[in-house]
């Protein structure tokens, strides 16, 4: 682990301590199982340090199994579907939102409720209690300042297919992680044909596909690229450690730009079903959002009154995309596949 990762480790590390101090969710003295399993594709180094302080609070085991960067969200869904008739998780804590979707509609996933997420608004609930989010992430586009001036800075994703920029825009595969969830909600609100065409118009003007976001950023950071699309989480890094790059909030008067919530799912059938709630419940509450937003994740809050992390605007600063989660999980295989041979993959 590099002086970059270690450091967000112990901000992390610091702030959950100061969460575990506050108290929250006893320990289950009613005889449940006193361990949980829970699948985690939120980046290790920000989600770690949050479930190592839950062990400490509770007293419970926590057996967290990560997703890795190429397979994002998309190798845990896929472990999720195939463990169906013989569920080995308890919990499901995803980076992006259509993959939980999909798996409520494969019957993976159980209902429940819970009550710290009275606080967050009902546009990032399931009605039904199959998933819940917290703590969002916003698509951008970042640019490398030596290169490219703020007044030249794309203003719109469709800037990225201007031919000036050709040859240097790079995005992560959109098979997996968020990048996946960006694409799949083009394709719900832009409808297949004009989605298709700005993918074209991105494929003919050279764009670079890279393995993950944080590639992505490297590739801008170096000058490899002059920009690309990637998550604010992503770009935070790069901006605390002083690098040449800025984030562009894009589509402020057409689409908006994509907000990506976390998602916490109960797995039907789950081996620690009450374990599994009372995991759920401590990531919905507003201390783990605290958390999340002052970390190196700077991680947006959806709880009314939690402070906000200091390099990314708060959910009133920035028009979000008008998104229909279920639509957009709904062409997410579809949309694959169309991608395929218009870019290559």
């Amino acid at each position: 682990m590099n002086r970059r990762k270690k450091l967000a480790v112990l901000a992390l590390l610091l702030a959950a301590a100061a969460l575990a101090a506050c108290g929250g969710q006893p320990n289950d003295s009613t005889g449940a199982a006193n361990e949980v399993t829970v699948y985690v594709s939120t980046d290790r180094v920000f989600s770690e340090p949050i479930l190592k302080a839950y062990e400490q609070k509770s007293g419970v085991k926590v057996k967290a199994v990560y997703d890795t960067e190429e397979t994002k969200s998309t190798g845990l869904a896929n472990k999720l579907l195939a463990e169906k008739n013989n569920p080995q998780a308890d919990v499901f804590w995803s980076n992006e939102p259509v993959r939980t979707l999909v798996l409520k509609s494969r019957g993976v996933l159980a209902s429940y409720k819970s009550l710290n997420a009275d606080g967050i608004p009902a546009t990032f609930k399931d009605p039904e209690g199959y998933w819940t989010g917290f703590s969002a992430r916003i698509r951008v586009i970042v640019y490398n300042t030596k290169l490219v001036k703020p007044e030249e800075a794309p203003k719109s994703i469709y800037d990225l297919t201007d031919p000036k920029w050709k040859g240097q825009i790079a995005i992560a595969d959109p098979r997996f992680g968020s990048t996946s969830f960006h694409v799949a909600a083009l394709y719900a609100e832009l409808g297949d044909e004009q989605a298709d065409e700005f993918f074209r118009k991105l494929k003919v003007n050279g764009v670079k596909i890279v393995p993950g976001n944080s590639v992505v950023r490297d590739l801008v950071v170096k000058g490899e690229v002059k920009m690309g699309l990637t998550d604010t989480d992503d770009v935070n890094v790069a901006l605390e450690d002083k690098q040449p790059v800025a984030m562009v909030l894009p589509d402020r008067d057409s689409i908006g730009a994509a907000l990506m919530p976390n998602m916490v799912s109960l797995i039907a059938g789950a081996p620690n079903n009450e374990a599994g709630k009372k995991l759920i419940d401590y990531l919905l509450s507003a201390e783990v959002e605290r958390a999340l937003a002052q970390s190196e994740a700077v991680q947006i809050p959806l709880h009314s009154g939690v402070e906000g992390p200091k390099n990314i605007p708060p959910l009133n600063a920035f028009k979000p995309m008008t998104l229909d989660y279920g639509k957009a999980a709904s062409r997410v295989e579809d949309v694959v596949k169309r991608l395929q041979p218009l870019l290559d993959l």
